[in-house]
């Protein structure tokens, strides 16, 4: 939780890591975007984010749900499953977590994907049409599915999967950009894009996942367009720059 507050933070968000289902009526109301995560699950979490996604449906706020783990356990599976079922906006997960949500054959190496992201194509279309919902699927290739649209993006840096928390963080991004930007297609790229190509530019500054976490966080932190413009220019994105603006990152 402290990497993903501190990145949020670093992009100008205003993150509250609330999990206590007493108070999540009233934290809820205090949101423009929820993030579910099970990375820790439990019946307390379980029931505190029913109560967190009950509040989001009858308030209009966009939830963003992350399936930690989905595949490892029939456990995470079938509260995944639960959770997507009662409506969510955008499902991030890697390629093993989303095909786990709908192939029981699917297992997970504890929260690492054994799958490439491609390989989740069918898999992530699928849950978008049946749960009216957007899904990224992150990896070497990230793909964002949207009703009949899909969009692959090729950002990143290998040290990306070195540093615990990079996944939750990118869901914990994308919420940001949907608090500011109410399509889930067009946030969901310009946040993932934006989360690759910090990856590149840190990678470039590191000498190792240590450094590379703190360059990411600082980079995120002083991020100028004009910093991200070697990339962009070689990029799969290129067709998209009319789009894409990153001299504006989400404010509180």
């Amino acid at each position: 939780m402290p990497i993903t507050a501190n990145m949020l933070l670093a992009l100008g968000a205003s993150p509250i890591m609330a999990h206590a289902e007493a108070e999540m009526s009233e934290i809820v109301q205090l949101s423009q975007a929820l993030v579910l995560n099970m990375g820790t699950l439990d019946k307390h979490w379980i029931d505190a984010m029913a109560a967190a996604q009950k509040a989001a449906l009858n308030s209009g706020i966009p939830i963003i749900f992350d399936p930690v783990g989905a595949g490892a356990s029939q456990y995470r599976t079938e509260t995944a499953k639960k959770i997507l079922a009662q409506g969510v906006t955008l499902i991030r997960g890697n390629a093993s977590e989303i095909m786990a949500l709908e192939n029981k054959q699917i297992k997970t190496k504890g929260v690492d994907s054994t799958q490439a992201s491609h390989e989740a194509l069918s898999a992530a279309q699928l849950i978008a049409k049946k749960y009216q919902c957007t899904v990224v699927v992150s990896g070497k290739t990230d793909l964002i599915v949207h009703q009949d649209q899909t969009i692959m993006l090729k950002y990143g840096s290998p040290l990306l999967t070195k540093v615990v928390g990079m996944g939750c963080t990118l869901t914990a991004i994308i919420a940001a950009f949907l608090s500011v930007n109410s399509n889930p297609l067009l946030a969901a790229m310009h946040a993932v894009a934006l989360f690759g190509l910090l990856g590149e530019l840190s990678e470039q500054q590191a000498t190792g996942p240590g450094s590379f976490y703190m360059r990411l966080l600082d980079n995120l932190y002083t991020l100028k367009q004009t910093d991200l413009e070697p990339f962009i220019a070689r990029s799969a994105l290129n067709a998209y720059s009319q789009q894409l603006d990153f001299g504006k990152a989400p404010r509180k």
